[in-house]
């Protein structure tokens, strides 16, 4: 069995396991609830290797387009803060994003063909008539998931460099309206919380970045079209 193939079995086998043994039951705000007041003591009193299993564990879930990012950038605001998982999640889910890129370039090419190809006709027109730019439009108006932008940007021309800088800074404002909302649903701890002014105000951003992104993305064309730069 050759090396290629060898790395395509692990793969499966982790995500497998993961769905196997459930283990996205772990990935959600009741369960965060229920451990939060332990996991702060632990960050407090191991804040550096804390903050490296968060990062570690977060580059493998996207990497491995295991479902559960939202809610594990939802627990990171919670539990380190907004500023330090700002940090921390704008690079873990960029590498991640790459890792799932290569891997579908160079390992799950046929599978993500077979599966998701009638998608990628339009990836491919995007591509070929804005370059780049038209993968930092996907990351901020979110037409398809963030998952499969990263496999399917596998199987076009675009370099890993140019993927991994356009979707660092495509997905940081979506990046900070999440931390954002995540920091206000921490300090949620009974019914009346629930309709606090902050956290209406936080999911109220999460619904309206889409459409905002939206018309920014619109604005920047119509000036890009008139020749403006």
């Amino acid at each position: 069995m050759d090396k290629k193939k060898i790395l395509v079995a692990i793969f499966i086998a982790i995500v497998g396991l993961w769905f196997a043994f459930d283990l996205g039951q772990y990935l959600t705000l009741e369960n965060a609830k229920l451990q939060q007041q332990a996991l702060q003591d632990t960050i407090a009193s191991q804040p550096l290797l804390s903050s490296l299993v968060y990062f570690a564990l977060y580059i493998s879930i996207t990497a491995l387009s295991l479902p559960g990012a939202a809610i594990f950038t939802l627990l990171g605001a919670a539990l380190f803060g907004f500023w330090w998982s700002l940090l921390l999640v704008s690079f873990a889910s960029t590498i991640g994003a790459t890792l799932a890129f290569l891997f579908s370039r160079y390992l799950l090419k046929d599978w993500v063909q077979k599966k998701f190809g009638q998608k990628l006709e339009t990836i491919n027109k995007g591509i070929e008539k804005d370059g780049p730019f038209y993968l930092f439009s996907l990351r901020l108006i979110p037409i398809f998931p963030f998952f499969l932008i990263n496999l399917l940007m596998g199987l076009t021309p675009i370099t890993a460099s140019r993927f991994y800088l356009f979707s660092q800074i495509g997905m940081l404002p979506g990046t900070m309206v999440y931390l954002n909302a995540g920091t206000q649903l921490a300090e949620i701890d009974s019914l009346s919380g629930i309709v606090s002014p902050s956290v209406l105000i936080s999911l109220a951003l999460l619904g309206l970045f889409p459409l905002i992104a939206k018309h920014v993305m619109g604005f920047i064309n119509k000036r890009k079209a008139y020749g403006n730069p």
